[in-house]
């Protein structure tokens, strides 16, 4: 047995998913309301017995794996720690030579990291000048402090005799960047500071941030963990286990510079908020925020590191999949300073974002004279290291008219200037950017698919409704693969024989059989041949748009040869449309 079926036999679905969804039996299932959006009539189902689940409302399933991905924003490797850890089961039994030595090595770091938050935490109860700081200069309830795990590294340490104690080696403390070789020896990392635990997306220590409890400028006010087998800082999001149900529920992530500011801003109830190590924010960061939402809103400081900090994120933006805004703090003060004023304000700020672009192009406005030959140079060549960057076509040409506009020159002027700059640098990206993972348009047509995949794999008759379809409409890969299946076996029958369920489908298949099973079990033979051609008609027409809205793109920075191609493409399209809307007018005459 292999470590996903082990965790399998010891753990079931729907106790798996009701940590996250409140389940109520229905029938042999269980329903709930959706996760993913904001409905108020449950259409989320959890089939025990196929050990599978399926979001009506959103198009999403799976099975326990695919439910942890999507929930906790990770990769299958992920979800099979976080289960592993549920059911009780050792990965490192499944793991062979040094893999498993590396599992069992990391397993010891975080042990030890685990032990140090507890001994921190013991020490912030014992000093009182360390609680004052927390409780009454920087503000924090004992209920936040607790949350947050924060505690306080003596002066005179003692972490590192107290974890080898505990049996951890010299190497072993070094590792987990707790301990460090001074002139007499072994010695702790930290001394006399606020200790921050650091947390992995699982709620996992992974390294601190220490602050000094008296501020001394001979020394960095700010320590933090070095770079260790378990914590690399251009991955960590500071309090995203705390701030991910917000961010999913909200539909954005906010991101500050302090982890002091994410620790005020859950205290006064603003939950969606995380924190990077300084302002050099990482497409890797970028990306584990993109897979709760894909609105990320930053609020770092507008000093100099603050703006360059902005620049920089733009095009990983688009890299990572998420959406930029820029959020204005009045009077420039931190995110914390303007809590302590008034809560409200820091609420509001959040609520009114900028689109990073402008806000980029509004700040560079006041800060160059526009008037000046000089001026509109700078603030040219500033906009246009933006515009180069942005991989969108269509909204590079909304910036180029927006800047022709701005300097008083004409858009061709600025187009040349854009030219000369992109092959200088050669960082030109002609691919369109990536999109979120998930949308609305894109959840329409799995959904479309779904069903439609339903009734031709649960009724033979109605397969010649395959006809007029290619696997290329399709949008899963695991709807293409059932899809060319149908095709090559017409004769499947699966209501009369489950064990014919093909296995290359995996699990996709008995979810579409589950959506038969709900929506489609019992209609008469004509509703389920008009349904099968309603939905083979949506098939065709979301297929059209979407392969039109593509040829939209290219032909914004289409050749002249290209163009004719694209044209003829766009004339194919059309033909098939109307091909299919002469069939339904036949269809409907017929009936």
């Amino acid at each position: 047995m292999d470590a996903v079926e082990d965790i399998k036999g010891r753990l079931s679905i729907e106790d798996v998913i009701s940590r996250y969804v409140e389940l109520k039996r229905a029938g042999r299932n269980f329903k709930g309301l959706s996760p993913f959006t904001s409905e108020k009539t449950a259409s989320f189902m959890v089939s025990p017995e196929k050990q599978i689940w399926h979001d009506f409302s959103s198009g999403k399933g799976g099975n326990m794996f695919s439910f942890i991905m999507e929930m906790e924003g990770v990769d299958f490797k992920g979800a099979l720690e976080i289960l592993a850890r549920q059911a009780g089961v050792d990965l490192t039994k499944y793991q062979t030579g040094n893999s498993a030595e590396r599992g069992k090595q990391k397993e010891r770091l975080y042990e030890a990291l685990e032990l140090a938050t507890k001994f921190y935490q013991v020490k912030l109860r014992q000093n009182r000048e360390a609680l004052e700081y927390i409780l009454k200069k920087r503000g924090f309830s004992k209920d936040t402090a607790v949350e947050f795990r924060m505690g306080y590294s003596p002066e005179n340490g003692g972490l590192t005799k107290f974890l080898q104690s505990k049996g951890f080696t010299q190497q072993e403390l070094a590792g987990a960047g707790l301990s460090t070789r001074r002139a007499g020896g072994p010695s702790d990392m930290f001394r006399g500071r606020i200790m921050i635990p650091l947390m992995d997306g699982f709620g996992r220590v992974v390294g601190f941030t220490a602050r000094q409890l008296r501020d001394d400028p001979n020394g960095p006010k700010y320590i933090n963990t070095p770079a260790t087998p378990v914590y690399d800082k251009s991955r960590h999001v500071f309090g995203l286990h705390l701030a991910k149900e917000a961010i999913r529920k909200g539909g954005y992530s906010v991101v500050v510079e302090g982890n002091l500011d994410v620790i005020a801003s859950h205290q006064a109830g603003v939950e969606q908020v995380v924190a990077t190590a300084g302002t050099a924010m990482t497409e890797m960061q970028l990306k584990a925020l993109g897979r709760f939402a894909p609105d990320v809103r930053l609020a770092f400081d507008q000093d100099t590191a603050g703006v360059n900090a902005t620049e920089r994120s733009i095009p990983l933006g688009g890299k990572a999949g998420v959406v930029l805004s820029i959020i204005d703090i009045p009077s420039g003060k931190d995110p914390d300073e303007l809590i302590k004023k008034d809560p409200k304000l820091w609420a509001s700020a959040i609520e009114a974002p900028k689109y990073a672009p402008d806000w980029l192009i509004d700040h560079y406005k006041k800060q160059l004279d526009l008037t000046s030959a000089q001026g509109k140079r700078e603030f040219s060549d500033v906009i246009l290291r933006l515009i180069k960057n942005l991989s969108d076509p269509v909204e590079q040409d909304h910036y180029v008219a927006k800047l022709a506009k701005l300097v008083g020159a004409s858009e061709q002027a600025i187009r040349t200037k854009l030219r000369a700059s992109a092959e200088a640098t050669k960082t030109y990206r002609k691919k369109p950017a990536a999109q979120p993972a998930f949308d609305t348009v894109q959840a329409d047509r799995i959904k479309t698919e779904q069903h439609f995949l339903a009734l031709v794999l649960m009724h033979p008759e109605l397969r010649t409704y395959t006809d007029r379809l290619s696997i290329d409409m399709f949008t899963y890969n695991e709807a293409k693969k059932l899809f060319t299946l149908l095709q090559k076996t017409p004769g499947l029958n699966i209501r009369k024989d489950q064990k014919q369920i093909p296995s290359t489908s995996g699990d996709y298949t008995k979810i579409v059989v589950l959506l038969y099973e709900e929506l489609y079990k019992g209609l008469e033979d004509t509703e389920l041949h008009y349904e099968a051609a309603r939905l083979q008609t949506r098939l065709l027409k979301q297929y059209v748009r979407s392969e039109k809205d593509l040829l939209a793109r290219k032909l914004e920075v289409a050749t002249e040869p290209e163009t004719d191609e694209l044209l003829k493409r766009a004339k194919e399209l059309d033909k098939l449309l109307k091909a299919q809307k002469y069939k339904d007018i036949k269809l409907t005459k017929e009936n």
